[in-house]
């Protein structure tokens, strides 16, 4: 007997069946949301008013965002409604609340909890049963998490002359005035745009070439004063195109990572928040001048300005050229550009363009003005390191969002990190010969690395059960023949968590210490009031930590480990133990 044919007929009823289930789809749930569909009146008569009703029912600390401006993407909570017969007016939203975000330390609007969205609806005259389809975007966010959320949903309704609209069973209410305040004062924030594209002129390798750029293109235009403005505009459109391009790539970042890129999320990944703030202390060191990266002074010389299309070339060149100098604040508004809705970030980026080249436009306009620049002078150091100390503060402001026992490691990790960027910009010179030069260069590059992984890198964890100090602990252990491994060590102390990684995260010594029966207890000397403290300097008359002491059956005198360089002999000597099975007293 041929089945595929009983089969198929099998696999189109149950298609079928699947395909009716989805009609009429009026409740979906999920852990963000639990959201149903209800209709003012069960059936309306043509020509007659109503309104559907979608009832939301966030899950516990869920939200969606109800400012477009804050939203990831610009993807705040949206409703669309359709229906053949029927025509649709806006969605009427609750008043949102105001939601403190403690990664951003913003105020954000949202809505959360139980509320309702009313979509008012007229019927047409020739209108009939119909099936009113809502779609439901925006973007879904936990304390933890955030997600695109899209969700799907039916209503059928009943359009008939008899129908009754006498009991509804709900009130649509009036339009809320719920203005939106946006989290960012664009009205402070273009501005300062502005004087940050000015303040880029100012960076000591910018202005001293600013007069001879202007003093190039009025020569190029000789007398006539239409042209050298002309010049001057075109040498602004030239930075301005630079920053466009600017502009472009923060776009492209942002449609890359996706809807989940935000301000809150990327501050809850730690190596995004780790990776920023030690960027911050080495844009710092640059301000300071530990290392520099020149500007080529040909930009001042570049026979290709004639015409305005080669002055408008020469001005992006500009712009590229002197990204050495400012490559700090600009890393820094990229990265806050990722934060902001994609077209207030655009006009941002280009408006710093338009800062940055407005000296070039005025003072091709005046040149009798550069007569009253100030010089270069001390004053131009002075600001350069005033912009590093920023910095600074900057990734210190970082760090907070980072779990408190990492932190310490990041710190020093940085001064790991400020001392090789010391060798490759102090350590070396022009004259330095170039061998020599590189071997410094590729000495600083390796010692960063490995400064990383041993500040950085996550340590093994659960390979050996740490008990916390306790005498009666030790004693028992003792008088049940079972030897004990006692770690002195103290949060500041940073020998003993060389210790750590390089000893106590090796499996070979955790299998050892499980092998052998060892009671592992770690003693907290951190302050000079704790118990291990005083038992360390009364009992085993030892002034530093970090030490390992061993007491092993049969042994009175303890043995006493030194240092972080400990692994052969503690090894050896676990070895040299008898397995635990061994240790086991007998009946």
């Amino acid at each position: 007997m041929n089945d595929r044919p009983f089969i198929l007929l099998i696999i189109a009823a149950i298609s079928v069946m699947f395909s009716f289930s989805a009609i009429a789809v009026d409740r979906v749930s999920d852990e963000v949301a639990e959201i149903t569909v209800a209709l003012q009146h069960p059936s309306v008569s043509p020509n007659s008013a109503s309104a559907v009703e979608i009832k939301f029912n966030l899950g516990k600390d869920w939200h969606f965002y109800a400012d477009k401006s804050t939203a990831p993407q610009e993807m705040n909570l949206s409703i669309n409604a359709k229906a053949a017969g029927l025509k649709f007016s806006s969605p009427i939203f609750p008043k949102s609340e105001n939601y403190f975000d403690k990664v951003t330390n913003q105020t954000l609007n949202v809505y959360s909890g139980a509320f309702s969205v009313f979509v008012p609806f007229s019927a047409d005259a020739n209108a009939r049963k119909t099936e009113i389809n809502i779609t439901i975007d925006g973007v879904a966010c936990s304390d933890q998490l955030c997600s695109k959320a899209s969700y799907e949903l039916s209503k059928d309704i009943e359009i008939s002359a008899e129908a009754k609209m006498d009991s509804p069973a709900f009130v649509v209410p009036a339009p809320s005035n719920n203005v939106v305040v946006p989290t960012t004062a664009k009205h402070i924030v273009l501005p300062l745009a502005i004087l940050a594209g000015l303040l880029l002129n100012v960076m000591p390798c910018v202005w001293p070439i600013l007069p001879i750029i202007v003093m190039r293109l009025v020569s190029i235009s000789g007398k006539n004063k239409t042209k050298t403005v002309l010049m001057g505009v075109a040498f602004g459109l030239g930075i301005l195109l630079f920053f466009a391009a600017l502009a472009a790539v923060n776009i492209i970042l942002k449609l890359g990572f996706g809807i989940i890129f935000q301000w809150g999320d990327q501050f809850r990944n730690p190596a995004f928040v780790i990776g920023t703030a030690l960027l911050m202390v080495v844009l710092a060191m640059y301000m300071f001048g530990i290392f520099t990266l020149g500007i080529p002074a040909s930009v001042a010389s570049n026979k290709q300005t004639n015409g305005f299309f080669g002055s408008v070339g020469t001005g992006f060149l500009a712009a590229v050229l002197r990204t050495p100098c400012s490559f700090a604040i600009l890393t820094f508004v990229l990265a806050w550009a990722q934060t902001q809705p994609i077209m207030f970030a655009t006009i941002t980026i280009l408006l710093i363009g338009v800062g940055m080249a407005m000296p070039y436009v005025i003072l091709t306009s005046i040149p009798k003005l550069l007569e009253k620049i100030p010089k270069p002078g001390r004053w131009m150091e002075l600001f350069k390191h005033a912009t590093g100390f920023i910095l600074l503060g900057i990734g210190v402001k970082l760090l907070e969002a980072i779990q408190p026992d990492k932190i310490i490691n990041v710190l020093y990790y940085a001064v790991m990190l400020a001392v090789c960027v010391w060798m490759w910009g102090v350590c070396v010179s022009y004259n330095t010969p170039a061998g020599k030069k590189w071997t410094i260069r590729l000495t600083a590059i390796i010692l960063a690395v490995l400064f990383g992984i041993m500040f950085l890198s996550e340590p093994k964890k659960g390979l050996i059960d740490w008990q916390s100090y306790d005498a009666e602990t030790i004693d028992t252990a003792q008088k049940e023949n079972r030897p004990v491994l006692i770690k002195f060590t103290a949060d500041w102390c940073l020998s003993c968590k060389v210790l750590d990684r390089t000893v106590y995260s090796q499996k070979q010594v955790a299998d050892l210490i499980k092998q052998k029966g060892v009671s592992a207890i770690k003693a907290d000397t951190t302050g000079f009031d704790y118990p291990a403290t005083k038992v360390l300097k009364e009992i085993y008359n030892e002034p530093a930590v970090p030490v390992t002491i061993l007491l092993l059956p049969g042994k009175d005198v303890p043995i006493k480990l030194r240092g972080n360089l400990i692994g052969g002999k503690l090894k050896e000597y676990l070895q040299s133990l008898p397995d635990k099975n061994q240790n086991a007293p007998r009946n």
